[in-house]
């Protein structure tokens, strides 16, 4: 669980540092850190409530970078295909 909350940050943390560098706006920064928090949140809710979801460095990384699209991502390869994304 830490290891997966160590790499949500950092690549959080990548994702509006490179964003920031380019010269995006503040709202639409703000708006990427809502998405890719809440998708962490229910990925992690998802995990608790005995869904299958694996909250591991890459499911972790998806959500991070992409939010509630990379949440889906990662629902449908776990759910659908059986992947575990390890």
């Amino acid at each position: 669980m830490i290891q997966s909350i160590v790499v949500f940050a950092i690549a959080l943390a990548v994702v509006l540092l490179v964003l920031k560098l380019v010269g995006k706006s503040v709202k639409f920064l703000v708006g990427i850190l809502i998405n890719a928090l809440i998708g962490f949140i229910v990925l992690t809710v998802l995990k608790y409530i005995g869904l299958g979801v694996a909250v591991n460095w890459l499911s972790a990384l998806i959500v991070g970078f992409l939010g509630v699209p990379g949440l889906i991502i990662v629902l449908v390869l776990q759910l659908a295909f059986g992947l575990l994304l390890f």
